[in-house]
């Protein structure tokens, strides 16, 4: 089946109102991919009145019927991996095996959402009046807006409009214009599962008049936002203007705490694997390495060659292990970084620039500083790039002091074979999913929470489901 890559609204492909459009670029070649619609608000506005036509037919269908449809979508991209995860290589640069493995997960969101659906009870509360009656009722929101990343453009879309559609909620979805080729595949796997017209739309143009199209209609119940701090915040000043309900994944800046006991061969070879994913772009990427201090000088040393050893590339070359960067001003925001870093004296045991054998794509070769110290930028910001800084402590209320001195709290890693250690990192540590000796605490099953700048609410899960459902309290009395 050949996939179009337009707009999609009301169960119809269509150009943008305004007649505009989009180059998608190959971050590793410069070349364009795919030329797409760029709309504006006023694209948003006609989606949110197709979303708002189709909820009473989809929010009052069976959590069964609902169901059925996303595991439809599951089962497609289950069958068709290879050929989409080709496609998102193309627009975000990442590795082919890590790209299949991210439609994977994204066949996995579709199938627990079809199940975790029919588990959207209510309750019955005993009342203090035998003439009482009180039940509590999960009803769905409404017209959902969701609006996501590049850095995982089938994951990032997919733990939301999953939940939304399985809570009942219909869905308005704008993917980052630098890679919304990938939304534009799932919803062709949509439109041929049979999904009815309404319910899943998506647009692609202006970040800013879209975003407050969806804050200013009354149509749009909640916004999901996948991004920076810096929009989540204009989200929420625009949502205290109109009660609209936000769910905000924000970004981290994950420290890894590692301990004397901990297996550092081992240690050095999985940090690098988890490091160096989607050329460290990634929001739960181990940014800010602590290390013990007696330890710290070694686990460098370690660590050195496998970086040193990782292959960079173009992502549809399977030995590829590190693609470029998404654009530009990303990479060159890391670079700046790292330069900084370099001459507050830092020592770059591996990588440290461009790569000189690529004159295009927006490549920075995998990178490992040592000696740095907190009050370093290179440690206080995300760095969102293919750079693993190692840092050094002393005691562990230092190393936890450390960890949270920081505006984030997305994740954080232990690293240790102490259970006394563990449990007082992990109960101290302001982040909302720690993983101890474990680098993917997050699953589709299990809730994705950011604490502090982080983000607000919940995605995957239960939890995720919840974040669509109304809560409504009906009592009966006279009986």
């Amino acid at each position: 089946m050949t996939s179009i890559y337009k707009q999609y609204i009301g169960g119809i492909w269509s150009e943008a109102s305004n007649g505009k459009t989009w180059d998608v670029i190959n971050p590793a070649t410069e070349e364009p991919v795919a030329t797409v619609p760029f709309g504006n608000e006023n694209d948003c506005l006609v989606a949110l009145e197709a979303a708002n036509d189709a909820f009473p037919s989809w929010s009052t269908a069976t959590a069964y019927e609902r169901g059925s449809y996303l595991r439809r979508i599951s089962d497609l991209i289950r069958e068709r991996t290879d050929r989409l995860a080709e496609v998102t290589v193309r627009e975000s640069g990442k590795p082919l095996a890590q790209a299949k493995g991210e439609w994977q997960v994204a066949a996995d969101l579709f199938e627990w959402y079809s199940e975790e659906a029919k588990r959207a009870y209510g309750r019955t509360i005993p009342s203090r009046r035998a003439s009482k009656r009180m039940m509590v009722l999960r009803q769905p929101i409404g017209v959902v807006g969701v609006i996501t990343a590049w850095n995982f453009p089938a994951y990032n879309p997919v733990r939301a409009w999953a939940a939304a559609l399985a809570a009942g909620c219909t869905v308005v979805a704008r993917p980052s214009e630098l890679t919304p080729l990938t939304a534009m595949e799932i919803v062709n796997l949509a439109h041929e599962a049979g999904l009815p017209k309404g319910v899943l739309n998506l647009i692609n143009g202006e970040p800013a008049s879209i975003g407050q199209a969806l804050l200013g209609s009354p149509l749009c119940r909640k916004i999901s936002f996948t991004g920076s701090v810096r929009v989540g915040r204009i989200l929420m000043d625009g949502a205290s203007r109109t009660f609209t309900r936000l769910s905000l994944e924000l970004g981290g800046n994950a420290p890894v705490l590692v301990f004397p006991d901990a297996d550092l061969e081992a240690l050095a070879k999985s940090s690098v694997a988890a490091k160096y994913r989607n050329a460290g772009q990634v929001c739960v990427s181990p940014q800010r390495f602590l290390v013990h201090r007696t330890r710290a000088e070694e686990f460098a040393e370690r660590v050195a060659p496998h970086v040193r050893a990782l292959k960079l590339g173009d992502g549809l070359d399977p030995a590829t292990e590190v693609g470029p960067m998404i654009n530009a001003a990303q990479r060159d925001r890391v670079e700046a970084l790292v330069m900084d870093a370099r001459a507050k004296g830092v020592e770059v045991l591996a990588g440290g620039g461009r790569p000189s054998e690529r004159g295009r794509g927006y490549f920075f070769e995998p990178t490992l500083l040592a000696g740095v110290q907190p009050e370093m930028r290179v440690f206080e910001e995300e760095i969102f790039g293919p750079v693993l800084p190692v840092a050094s402590f002393d005691g562990v209320d230092e190393a936890i002091a450390a960890a949270n001195r920081t505006d984030y709290g997305l994740a954080a890693y232990v690293w240790t074979n102490d259970l006394k250690t563990a449990i007082r990192c992990y109960e101290g540590l302001h982040f909302g999913m720690v993983g101890v000796n474990e680098w993917a605490p997050q699953a589709a099953e299990a809730p994705f929470p950011g604490w502090k700048h982080s983000g607000l609410g919940a995605e995957s899960g239960a939890e995720g489901l919840e974040e669509y459902l109304e809560k409504k309290l009906v009592a009966i009395g006279s009986l």
